[in-house]
């Protein structure tokens, strides 16, 4: 082999030949086009505090969401009232939402797991479709039709379904192809609930443990658990959605997988306007907790998976700090959020390949229309 047949590379000598042959595999390894997208289905949150009136904005004009009078003039004015003080709460917490953050080290961390588990569906995507802040679901959909997908997987990261919150990102879905003349390129199924899967269950044990080690000893039995949930309109409920018996069966799980370690309630948060929401609310809980001299609480959001506003202000300012103080606790701390916890990556990389290998379209429980619907958006 002669100098001009040949290049040197950390001390190896390969020819030309076999230069070129892997420079052409590199390529194809790095362009290839990829053959499963998932699309990571959530809410959002504004990642700058300029961002917040925009997220504001879509959030109180979607009618899958909630549904106000003049929605279409009335949604834009709550909006526009209600900035500032959004504002100022983000600016507590840093400036902004890390649920894009920790959204994008999650789906990293399902399709590194996923090209490993799944070699006959691979190469794997995510896609982060949100509801009110981009990357918005239309967005996503529009780059997986760009880059190629042939199969296509819209996976809710809400593990409780709500026609609020996952039926509201798969209508934007159905809204997205219904504008165009031309039909899918990639063929869709939906993972539209999992509050039972083991390894989620696992997950919220395993935080909640972790939390209790760090209560005093002597008062470590008498903590009560909290688990919040985001709050729903009886408006909602009473049609027939299905969130709050799912959460119910998620606490249950995790109570179980604990041995009912602890004395435990179910309780909502996040209630806006004046309309009756499903309750008990989760501050007036610890309000009448404290007042029963039960004064060691434990916080676990239940329902979300990423930190955002509703656990790292609402839960860990206003309730935990401001309102703790004003009660008196002695005790009371919060359970750490799902978010880059490995267990979690392989749960949601578990809930695929289990997906894809059921060739299933959808959970027979989606098949089923609420027995109230009022959407005439929402299919049978």
């Amino acid at each position: 082999m002669t100098k001009a047949q040949s290049s040197i590379f950390g001390g190896f000598c390969f020819s030309s030949q076999e230069i070129r042959s892997t420079q052409t595999r590199c390529v194809r390894f790095f362009c290839r086009k990829p053959k499963t997208g998932i699309l990571m289905l959530n809410m959002g949150g504004p990642e700058k505090l300029e961002d917040v009136h925009d997220f504001l904005l879509r959030l109180f004009t979607d009618t899958d969401l909630m549904q106000l009078p003049v929605q279409n003039k009335l949604g834009p004015f709550i909006a526009k009232r209600r900035t500032p003080k959004i504002q100022e709460q983000y600016s507590k917490i840093g400036g902004g939402s890390p649920i894009k953050a920790w959204t994008t080290m999650q789906g990293e961390g399902m399709v590194k797991l996923l090209d490993e588990m799944c070699p006959e569906t691979a190469p794997h995507k995510f896609y982060i479709g949100f509801r009110y802040v981009h990357p918005l679901t239309e967005e996503a959909i529009e780059q997986m039709e760009k880059d190629g997908v042939e199969r296509a997987v819209a996976f809710t990261q809400y593990p409780q379904y709500s026609c609020s919150t996952t039926g509201s990102s798969l209508n934007a879905i159905y809204r997205y192809y219904s504008s165009r003349s031309d039909r899918p390129k990639m063929r869709w199924s939906v993972i539209d609930r999992w509050p039972t899967h083991p390894l989620l269950i696992e997950c919220f044990a395993e935080h909640v443990v972790n939390e209790l080690e760090k209560f005093p000893a002597e008062k470590r039995d008498d903590v009560v658990i909290l688990f919040s949930a985001h709050s729903l309109p009886l408006s909602v409920v009473n049609r027939g959605d299905p969130y709050p018996q799912e959460v119910g069966a998620t606490v249950q799980r995790v109570m179980d997988r604990l041995g009912h370690s602890n004395p435990y309630r179910l309780v909502w948060q996040s209630k806006v306007g004046p309309m009756a929401w499903l309750g008990p609310q989760t501050d007036e809980v610890i309000k009448g907790l404290c007042q029963r001299g039960k004064k060691n609480l434990l916080l676990v959001p239940i329902t979300f998976t990423s930190d955002h506003i509703e656990t790292l202000h609402e839960l860990d300012i206003e309730y935990s700090q401001i309102l703790g103080e004003a009660c008196g606790v002695e005790n009371i701390r919060r359970a750490e959020s799902l978010n880059g916890n490995p267990l979690f990556f392989r749960a949601l990389a578990d809930l695929v390949q289990s997906h894809l290998k059921s060739n299933e379209p959808c959970s027979r429980q989606h098949t089923l229309r609420c027995p109230l619907c009022v959407n005439p958006i929402c299919k049978p």
